[in-house]
């Protein structure tokens, strides 16, 4: 169960990006079936964690939440796009997200790959506009959009889906040059972790903040990063799938996961372990970051 600290901490926060997510995409000229397209799985539900934490870094380095939000919004922008392509058929395959159907069962594979293509771009563009809206010179805008698109890329989120893809029959690989251990965390490091290590860092550099600020930042959300996603491999196993608002595909698939290559026991200790290590990070930082230690921990403790 959530702490009711944070809980309040993260309904208000929840409560803002959504706002400003419509006020975002309603009115925009694009096609109508794109944007319904578009809007159909951003407004799908979720917990709105990156761009959270992407106001949470903000406000460790002495900015305003709220003036971080439209950078928020690119990041949950770039986290729907990524989830709408990760279902597709040529992927993980999944007919249920969030317990709705997902984006290419209602709008077909064409029209959701241009969903994400226009979710992914526009980010961008928001990105940007929020440096602007500061008054960010030239170097710290293009760190931001750098900063964001490594997150997001080949270097990040994209590879880490690249090294899932190449993981799979990972059993009737074992002993041929192909380490499960290693790769799970890079699959890991890349496709979870790297996003909300930008998500943080972004919201660092909106506040100015100093390189110090920037790495602690950023390293804190690759640990609580990685400790987030095996806590979610152990969900898949032993979690409510009516909860969890998905189908168990991982189970199904024989997917290379923590719970299944370590254990739960295991597993679960190791995000402990991740956890507490992420949140020796922010010691610095003192009272700004105590949002950000109790969501390290629930991150860990979470049934859905």
């Amino acid at each position: 169960m959530m702490p009711p600290e944070l809980k309040d901490f993260m309904e208000r926060r929840s409560r803002q990006v959504e706002r400003s997510l419509r006020g975002l995409l309603d009115g925009k000229q694009r096609p109508k079936r794109l944007a319904e397209a578009m809007s159909y799985s951003l407004f799908a539900g979720g917990k709105r964690l990156r761009p959270i934490l992407v106001m949470a870094g903000a406000e460790c380095c002495g900015l305003e939440g709220r003036k971080a939000l439209k950078a928020a919004c690119a990041l949950e922008m770039i986290h729907t796009y990524s989830l709408i392509h990760d279902d597709l058929p040529a992927m993980d395959d999944d007919d249920l997200r969030r317990g709705k159907p997902t984006n290419h069962k209602v709008f077909g594979e064409a029209l959701a790959i241009l969903a994400g293509d226009g979710l992914l771009t526009y980010a961008f563009e928001t990105a940007a506009a929020n440096a602007r809206d500061l008054g960010l010179d030239g170097r710290a805008t293009a760190e931001l959009i750098a900063c964001i698109a490594r997150g997001a890329g080949a270097l990040g989120m994209v590879g880490g889906q690249a090294c899932d893809l190449e993981a799979e029959n990972w059993r009737a690989k074992k002993g041929r040059g192909f380490n499960p251990r290693r790769t799970l965390e890079d699959i890991h490091l890349r496709k979870t972790a790297a996003l909300m290590a930008a998500s943080l860092e972004a919201g660092a550099i909106l506040a100015r903040g100093s390189s110090s600020q920037r790495r602690r930042l950023a390293e804190f959300g690759r640990k609580s990063g990685l400790a987030f996603q095996i806590a979610d491999d152990v969900l898949d196993v032993v979690g409510d799938k009516k909860k969890l608002g998905k189908s168990g595909s991982d189970e199904q698939n024989d997917k290379l996961t923590y719970a299944r290559l370590y254990g739960v026991e295991r597993a679960r200790r190791l995000a402990d372990r991740l956890a507490a290590e992420a949140g020796e990070l922010l010691a610095p930082f003192g009272r700004k970051a105590r949002a950000l230690r109790l969501l390290a921990d629930y991150m860990i403790k979470r049934d859905k």
